[in-house]
């Protein structure tokens, strides 16, 4: 595993239950803010089965990026359980649900 992915993962871990990140947001605390993609290639071999919640990042508009319909529909039924409110567009208010970064890693 590289060492991006593993920080990656330490700081995704961070995120608390009811809150949400973007994978931008993710990067830039990395140090590496050009590097959104990266993030979202390193959460996608993850599984439903890993620590990681994964399910807790979300593009900068504050939407599920997964295509899947179903597997949509499912992360949104999980993050509402844990708190997360969508709007009838299917958005999340990231001024209230995102993330404090404050509480994200000091430095790359």
């Amino acid at each position: 595993m590289t060492d991006f992915r593993t920080r990656v993962y330490e700081t995704v871990t961070r995120i608390p239950m009811g809150s949400v990140c973007s994978y931008g947001d993710v990067a830039a605390l990395l140090g590496k803010p050009q590097a959104a993609r990266g993030v979202g290639a390193a959460l996608s071999v993850l599984d439903e089965t890993e620590e990681v919640p994964w399910w807790r990042v979300v593009n900068r508009s504050g939407e599920i990026s997964i295509s899947h319909l179903s597997l949509s529909r499912r992360l949104q039924r999980v993050l509402e359980r844990e708190g997360v409110e969508f709007d009838a567009r299917g958005r999340i208010d990231m001024e209230r649900f995102g993330w404090d970064r404050r509480d994200g890693p000091s430095g790359p």
